[in-house]
């Protein structure tokens, strides 16, 4: 836990999940700049009804709990994130209405007096924001954006541009840059393009992927590795698609083993949604469980035959193996006596070390050039 000191005051904020000797902080140089210039503008006093895009442990939010706020975020960690550091500085739990990515934004006849949005990795995410976001914009409306420098690029503000209306940039400060867009009632911007779909290679099958899922313009090379090795076996019962992304793991686990059930498991709302489109598509009567959770939470433990598992090196900007351990751990506590963890990543990644030293047991499946898949049992 560290404490945030901006003008609205002073915040004890963790990241989440909170895990010991945390090295990385709850919030970052663009969060600071922009309260920082919300309070030199006093634009606070003003602001009636306040929305906030992408706000990663929530603190925006808590520094603007006292005001009438809505966060909306693709990420369930963010959730969580932002309750916990609302209930560690006293604040009211309820002084925030969080929603996720696939919901509506407000009410058409309540435009926005201020939206403060963060500059997420994503492009695609941010196109499909700022279409959900301009419904609720009148010209006396403030949009402001902030970001790190180096995840600001001329493709970012041109979306401002091509979506909202004239958009412009402050200097930088500490690697952190402001954007501020006006809205043009006159602007008649190109339709969004997502959910965007494309027919996955080899199958009948049309995969749907909403505008943060990873890899939603085609297969990628790693899942097209994974998918050519997947195991079919009469033991696999439960089935796990762990970090499920639009689902294809999962959807072609199911293929290979048709008296399993399958969990697709993701930390985005956007991920879980194409999965569970996917899969009903796929296999229309078919039972599936469909979970928005941080890895493996809410899941039995000992209940599970099968997990497979793609983890990714970063969480929001963070780049590291915490979440991979984590997934990892999990999987361990989650599968049954004999089942199986099956893991694809980059042969540099040494997860076989992470593997043995957590399952005492790991053994190569297949590998190539620039991929290798691995398998753990419990024991």
């Amino acid at each position: 836990m560290e404490t945030l000191a901006v003008p609205q005051g002073r915040f004890e904020l963790s990241r989440f999940p909170i895990r010991p000797q945390e090295t990385l902080r709850a919030w970052d140089a663009a969060d600071e700049y922009l309260l920082g210039y919300l309070d030199d503008a006093q634009l606070l006093h003003s602001a009636s009804r306040i929305l906030i895009l992408n706000d990663s442990f929530g603190a925006l939010a808590c520094a603007l709990s006292k005001y009438p706020v809505i966060s909306i975020s693709d990420s369930y960690i963010a959730q969580q994130g932002l309750q916990l550091n609302l209930s560690q500085n006293q604040l009211d739990n309820g002084s925030v209405e969080f929603r996720h990515s696939l919901m509506d934004y407000g009410q058409i006849d309540q435009p926005y007096d201020l939206v403060i949005l963060k500059v997420t990795k994503s492009l695609g995410q941010l196109e499909d924001q700022l279409h959900r976001l301009r419904p609720y914009l009148t010209p006396s409306s403030r949009i402001i954006a902030a970001g790190m420098v180096k995840g600001i690029h001329s493709s970012t503000l041109q979306l401002f541009e091509k979506i909202i209306g004239e958009t412009k940039t402050s200097l930088a400060r500490k690697k952190a840059r402001l954007i501020f867009a006006q809205f043009d009632r006159a602007l008649y911007p190109p339709e969004n393009s997502y959910p965007k779909s494309y027919r996955l290679e080899n199958t009948e099958y049309q995969i749907l992927n909403h505008a943060n899922v990873f890899s939603r313009e085609k297969l990628d090379i790693g899942t097209r590795f994974l998918i050519e090795n997947l195991p079919s076996d009469n033991r696999f019962k439960q089935i796990v698609d762990l970090g499920c992304g639009n689902g294809i793991v999962g959807l072609m686990a199911a293929a290979a083993n048709p008296g399993a059930t399958l969990h697709f498991v993701d930390e985005s709302y956007m991920a879980v949604a194409s999965a569970e489109t996917n899969f009903n598509e796929a296999f229309p009567g078919r039972q599936a469980i469909f979970r928005v959770t941080d890895c493996l939470y809410g899941l039995t433990p000992d209940s599970c035959d099968l997990i497979l598992n793609n983890p990714p090196f970063h969480q929001q900007n963070a780049i590291g193996d915490f979440i991979a351990w984590q997934m990892f751990t999990e999987a361990k506590t989650t599968l049954k006596t004999s089942g199986e963890l099956w893991v694809i990543g980059n042969r540099h990644l040494n997860y076989h070390a992470k593997l043995k030293k957590l399952f005492g047991n790991c053994t190569t499946v297949a590998s190539n050039s620039k991929f290798v898949i691995l398998k753990a049992i419990k024991r």
